[in-house]
């Protein structure tokens, strides 16, 4: 709302700038007004009139009276009420033959008094950071990894399928599928992966999610025994362990995958075992320029995509005007990133100006 004091130096801002031979139309604009406001504003006898909607105070006839508001937060912080929320205690309060107020005042009051914020005697909920931001340049500097279930002819029973994966490569390193869930067995398929991709101490990164089998004593002894740095996402926050979940749909949405539970353990672990040897050796990945996973774990991608490249370095040669830009990007992928950290806003800034 504008005071009387700004209508009236607004008002001769605009008479100065129509008697220096502007128009009033063009003056008001500047200021984002309209000449029917400013007319509004003056009296027949050019004096400021004021807004009449600053007088006005109404008051609803239902108000609460000052004693009544008093009984209001009285009742909601008596021992009995403390530690409830108003849409427990009406309810109470009306089997009792009570009314005190509706739910809606009784937050609002406590809203007002700034007792609304956390009223249970529980712990109040704490924010969680996220994850650290985790790069990886190589394979085996990285790995995530999650448990996932697959259903068995019993309705309510699972087998349990394990599976490790390279950021970098993409490529499953280690995979096991029981028939129970528990800390041992993951540290068992850690102690075989390490020893396969010998794995040097400070030189790989776990992460996982917040489950039982991920933070046991038996896997967190093995992975310092190792050398091996865990991470782990916030709890209930799938997102932080993406490329685990990414793995788990392709898995999941795959052709062969059976429409039908696995009959038992071995016919689970005989259909993983051809599910992983087409993931890492034939399927192409698209995160990694449509090589395998095993190829770019073992480094043969760059002379891939680099034979790519100059497959179509040729053909644009030879038909120069089927081509109206760039041949298409080929570029070996350098690094991987797990949980980014986003850019603040004069981050976004910067780089907007230097794009």
């Amino acid at each position: 709302m504008i005071s009387l004091s700004q209508r009236a130096t607004i008002i001769s801002l605009i008479d100065t700038a129509r008697a220096a031979g502007a128009r009033r139309v063009k003056a008001c604009a500047l200021l984002g007004l309209t000449p029917r406001t400013v007319q509004r504003w003056r009296q027949g006898d050019g004096e400021l009139r004021a807004d009449g909607r600053t007088e006005r105070h109404w008051q609803p006839p239902n108000k609460l009276t000052e004693t009544e508001r008093a009984k209001v937060l009285s009742t909601a912080n008596c021992a009995e009420f403390a530690n409830l929320t108003p849409t427990q205690i009406v309810p109470i309060l009306a089997e009792r033959g009570e009314y005190v107020a509706c739910e809606s005042t009784f937050y609002r009051l406590l809203s007002e008094a700034d007792q609304l914020a956390h009223r249970h005697a529980s712990r109040a909920p704490k924010e969680r950071r996220a994850p650290k931001a985790l790069r990886a340049t190589a394979p085996n500097q990285i790995y995530t990894w999650d448990i996932t279930y697959l259903p068995t002819a019993v309705k309510g029973q699972f087998f349990y399928l394990y599976l490790f994966m390279d950021l970098f490569s993409r490529k499953i390193v280690g995979w096991q599928v029981h028939d129970f869930e528990c800390n041992e067995a993951a540290a068992n398929i850690v102690l075989d992966i390490a020893q396969r991709e010998r794995i040097d101490p400070q030189q790989l990164t776990l992460h996982s999610d917040n489950g039982g089998p991920m933070k046991g004593a038996t896997m967190l002894a093995t992975l310092q025994r190792l050398g091996i740095v865990p991470s782990f996402s916030r709890p209930r926050v799938s997102n932080d362990n993406p490329f685990s979940e990414s793995l788990f749909k392709t898995l999941k949405y795959h052709h062969s995958y059976p429409s039908q539970p696995f009959a038992d353990l071995d016919d689970a672990r005989h259909w993983v075992e051809g599910f992983v040897h087409w993931y890492n050796h034939t399927h192409r990945h698209s995160a990694i320029k449509f090589v395998t996973p095993a190829q770019r774990h073992s480094g043969q991608d760059q002379a891939i995509l680099a034979k790519r490249h100059a497959v179509y370095i040729e053909a644009k040669r030879c038909n120069p005007q089927r081509w109206s830009g760039r041949t298409r990007d080929w570029t070996y992928i350098h690094e991987v990133h797990l949980n980014p950290e986003k850019p603040t806003e004069p981050q976004r800034t910067s780089m907007a100006l230097a794009a």
